[in-house]
């Protein structure tokens, strides 16, 4: 079997991926009660590429039938300030952040909640200096600055040619990345980690270098499935899985789930004439969700439609319906954890 070249996690722009999804009417919102945070989303403009995800997109899709009540913003090297010290440039993604939670505690779009929790980007590379761009980026949230994502993702091939900011790939070993690190739990902020399953062990070691600090695994571990990996997702599948095993001894470290409708997970649903089913996607997804909440408990976990990457494979109806479809079988106490108490509490949102 072949699969298709890796061209990165967005192959297609905006305009492009409105007439693909297109293709298949909006699904209604299954279980439209069933109060839901969304942990993981993003708003920008990348006006070079075609590729526009802003306040009113996001709109369109919270008001779909879910019940949205709130949602994290996550930093994308998006809206950052044009000139001024290097270090304090992504200051202006908070600024950006922080602008539209204040136009959506107006009310004026509906009652959710929307970047009720901002989690930003600041070099830890800087050591104990960057302590005064955190100070800067807790000014500008107005109070709703959670947690820090320095993205730690590396790969070589296919993979480390689309990943955006390269990192060394001994990153969170580094003294001064480390010292970086250790900035952030005195400020009652959060790690947010972005990687490949092969670097499970090592966000291992920084967890437990760092108890005090609360670790956010993003995106189920970054389970890869493309380039080297492609056509051996079971491999993949168990390599991932244990080295979960491994990382659920911390417990200081959470895990999102979600992102799996990034082509990078080899699912190919981007390649489709036309978007999937919620049924197809939670038949494909559900045993990373199911052996995430096994190993570390729906205490420590949280569903992300990390939007609008995930938007290249699916719309958000399908996505919140397919992790509803996954979680039928848990418990009510369980699934009302996963869908929004993991993240009120992990991201101290106020409902």
């Amino acid at each position: 079997m072949s699969h298709p070249a890796y061209i990165g996690n967005q192959p297609r722009n905006s305009a492009d991926l409105g007439r693909w999804l297109g293709r298949r009417a909006r699904e209604a919102a299954l279980e439209p009660e069933l109060p839901i945070i969304d942990a993981h989303h993003h708003l920008w403009d990348f006006p070079a590429v075609g590729n526009r995800y802003l306040l009113p997109d996001y709109l369109a899709d919270v008001q779909g039938g879910h019940n949205i009540v709130a949602s994290v913003y996550v930093e994308a090297a998006a809206m950052w300030r044009a000139d001024g010290p290097e270090a304090l440039r992504p200051v202006g993604e908070v600024e950006f952040a922080a602008g539209m939670a204040a136009m959506a505690d107006s009310g004026t779009y509906g009652p959710c909640r929307i970047a009720a929790a901002i989690v930003a980007h600041a070099d830890l590379r800087l050591g104990a200096q960057v302590r005064e761009v955190l100070l800067a980026q807790q000014a500008a949230a107005g109070g709703r600055l959670r947690g820090i994502r320095h993205q730690v993702a590396h790969a070589t091939g296919a993979v480390g040619k689309y990943i955006k900011h390269p990192v060394d790939a001994d990153l969170m070993y580094q003294a001064g990345f480390r010292a970086g690190v250790a900035q952030l739990a005195p400020l009652g902020l959060s790690f947010d980690a972005w990687l490949y399953h092969p670097q499970l062990a090592g966000l291992r070691d920084l967890a437990r270098a760092f108890p005090d600090t609360v670790i956010v695994l993003n995106h189920v571990g970054g389970v890869l499935g493309v380039d080297a990996y492609a056509g051996r997702q079971a491999q993949a599948f168990a390599q991932w899985s244990e080295q979960m095993a491994a990382l659920a001894d911390c417990p200081n470290v959470v895990v999102k789930l979600g992102g799996m409708g990034m082509p990078v997970f080899g699912f190919g649903f981007e390649t489709g004439d036309g978007p999937p089913t919620s049924a197809q996607l939670a038949e494909r997804w559900q045993p990373y969700i199911e052996r995430c909440i096994g190993l570390f408990g729906a205490q420590r976990c949280l569903f992300e439609s990390n939007f609008p990457v995930d938007r290249q494979s699916c719309d958000y109806n399908a996505l919140w319906n397919a992790f509803k479809l996954a979680t039928q079988s848990l418990p009510s106490a369980d699934r009302r954890a996963v869908f929004m108490e993991t993240a009120r509490r992990v991201y101290r949102i106020a409902i």
